[in-house]
């Protein structure tokens, strides 16, 4: 705590980073627009997601509900926090790089909305799906272990091989999730009368977490193919969009009209305490 008139020079530097992130990001209009359309969408989702959900009363089905409303209530938050500067920040990249010796900014906060986010979408699958508790729970643990791998490489600046090695880590992570919803979650759904939404939730959500590793590895944090970080955020984005927000729309309009199929498939709601 520093003595009374004297500055604390590390909040200083803080705001000092926020502020410069701030200006950055709002000078930018490519850059800027990629945030503000997505806090725009994850409000409307929101107040939707609650009108959608106002007449679900089985405790599964509001399972489901909850675990998909706090997708956008993760998403603008964390979105605020981009498009404020907080969670901003500004990396010298190692030598082996592209980009060597330049500072980039680093969106560092997508990690941390993922992390919280991205549980959310494997829970109300895995609910949807009435697979066990334990099957859920792994798939939730290696999902978040992919997340803060990516995090690790994204933030690394001491070695261009280090951000390969946990971005691979990370990758691996993915494989055990990308197994669970192409061949164990499946045939789980179709035991519970749900295979057919599951199934075509589980393309959408694939083929759109796909792009996630691709565009890191083309953007500014991986190759550098592609050097403008307002395009690289605009690709993130639009995933976002899809992947969170058109998939909760789905997945919540399927289960509000048949709630009773979704109550019918009891095993995984026993084990979480619903109907």
């Amino acid at each position: 705590m520093p003595l009374p008139g004297t500055i604390d020079v590390s909040t200083v530097l803080l705001q000092a980073t926020q502020s410069d992130a701030f200006t950055q990001i709002q000078n930018d209009a490519l850059l800027s627009s990629s945030l503000w359309i997505n806090i725009a969408l994850a409000g409307l989702s929101i107040l939707l997601f609650v009108y959608m959900g106002r007449n679900v009363e089985a405790g599964r089905a509001r399972l489901i509900w909850g675990a998909t409303l706090l997708i956008p209530l993760v998403s603008i938050s964390s979105y605020l926090g981009l498009a404020s500067g907080l969670t901003v920040g500004f990396i010298e990249m190692p030598a082996g790089h592209a980009l060597a010796g330049e500072e980039v900014m680093s969106q560092w906060g997508r990690y941390l909305t993922w992390a919280l986010s991205t549980p959310m979408i494997l829970l109300a699958l895995g609910l949807l799906a009435d697979v066990d508790a334990g099957s859920i729970f792994t798939v939730i643990a290696a999902d978040i272990g992919m997340c803060v791998t990516g995090l690790a490489a994204a933030l690394i600046t001491s070695s261009y091989m280090f951000r390969w090695l946990f971005y691979i880590v990370s990758c691996a992570f993915f494989l055990v999730v990308l197994y669970a919803l192409l061949v164990e979650w499946p045939e789980s759904a179709d035991g519970a009368g749900t295979g057919e939404i599951f199934g075509t939730l589980r393309v959408l959500t694939v083929v759109l977490w796909l792009g996630y590793p691709i565009i890191w590895a083309v953007g500014v944090e991986g190759f550098a193919i592609v050097q403008s970080v307002g395009l690289t955020s605009w690709g993130y984005s639009a995933l976002d969009v899809l992947a969170k927000y058109v998939f909760s729309f789905l997945l919540l309009r399927w289960v509000a009209a048949n709630e009773r199929v979704v109550s019918a498939a009891g095993g995984m709601s026993s084990a979480l305490g619903g109907d």
